[in-house]
């Protein structure tokens, strides 16, 4: 199983890589000459390369937010999307770099208080040590309905 966006999945259909299993009745895609039914499901027809990638969860900060559940790793508390930030376990200026294990959400304070120093100069602990997720966990926590049409194709559909 793959999620891609609308856009892509078009791409795929136009260029023989995908076929449509399934569209929405009511969305269509329009261009200058031609009008498509929106793709629900596509089926790959052959290989691309996008699926090579697809048990790679990249290290972004939607990803680390997602992941944390937008909730400080130093005390614990619920942060909203617009006042959460990310902190360097390892500061990036200590060789620490932007990796699954050394970044996790933090409200501001706990970030500001941490600053430029590691756990142990600043005597801070966390809550979950930070680690790669699976897509699957990263999936739960997305707040998007689950359309009928794709409950057969996924494994986690309740």
């Amino acid at each position: 199983m793959l999620l891609v966006n609308w856009q892509r999945a078009i791409c795929l259909v136009l260029s023989d890589k995908a076929e449509i299993i399934s569209q929405y009745n009511d969305q269509n895609i329009r261009t200058v000459t031609q009008s498509f039914a929106m793709p629900s499901v596509v089926r790959l027809t052959r290989y691309v390369r996008l699926v090579r990638r697809f048990g790679i969860v990249r290290c972004t900060r939607r990803n680390i937010i997602l992941r944390d559940k937008c909730q400080c790793q130093y005390c614990g508390v619920q942060c909203s999307l617009a006042s959460v930030s990310i902190d360097h376990i390892i500061p990036r200026s200590k060789g620490g770099r932007t990796v699954w294990d050394n970044v996790v959400a933090a409200c501001q304070s706990c970030n500001r208080s941490k600053g430029d120093s590691t756990l142990e100069e600043s005597r801070m602990i966390l809550i979950r040590a930070p680690r790669q997720p699976s897509w699957r966990e990263l999936l739960g926590e997305v707040d998007f309905p689950i359309e009928p049409d794709w409950l057969r194709y996924l494994d986690y559909a309740s």
